[in-house]
């Protein structure tokens, strides 16, 4: 077996668990910080994720906590071995002081995958980023 390697973000909000559940689960919520999508928080759920970039992720729903764990899976299809992604998304939400951590971990990337991998770090940053401002007015 291949042994793969973990991108894990985490973040504190200044907000509760129930509005970044929200945030995370309502699909024009979804779009409005990650990307277009049909997600339904129903365990076995298939979905697509759809970048701006014209890329489209084929997921399905893992397991559904409300206001503690989403997790789901998270695969790019990729002539180019290089470029195809077996992965997990995982969010654990945890109160914390004055808010909410939230834990992203996204796991399954091959040792090959240093691109994706880093592209991964920096994106989930990113996606962190337009999400506070989507709790900011929510």
């Amino acid at each position: 077996m291949t042994e793969t390697k973990t991108v894990v973000i985490e973040r504190d909000f200044a907000h509760p668990p129930e509005k970044l559940w929200r945030a995370l689960t309502q699909p024009h919520l979804i779009e409005e910080w990650l990307m277009k999508n049909d997600f339904v928080p129903t365990v076995g759920h298939a979905f697509q994720l759809r970048g701006e970039w014209g890329g489209v992720l084929d997921c399905q729903v893992l397991a559904v906590e409300p206001n503690e764990t989403l997790s789901y899976t998270w695969t790019f299809a990729n002539d180019d071995p290089a470029y195809a992604l077996e992965s997990v998304v995982t969010f654990t939400l945890t109160p914390a002081a004055g808010g909410t951590r939230l834990r992203m971990e996204q796991s399954g990337f091959r040792p090959d995958q240093k691109q994706a991998f880093g592209g991964a770090h920096a994106g989930w940053k990113g996606f962190y980023d337009k999400l506070e401002s989507v709790l900011a007015r929510l």
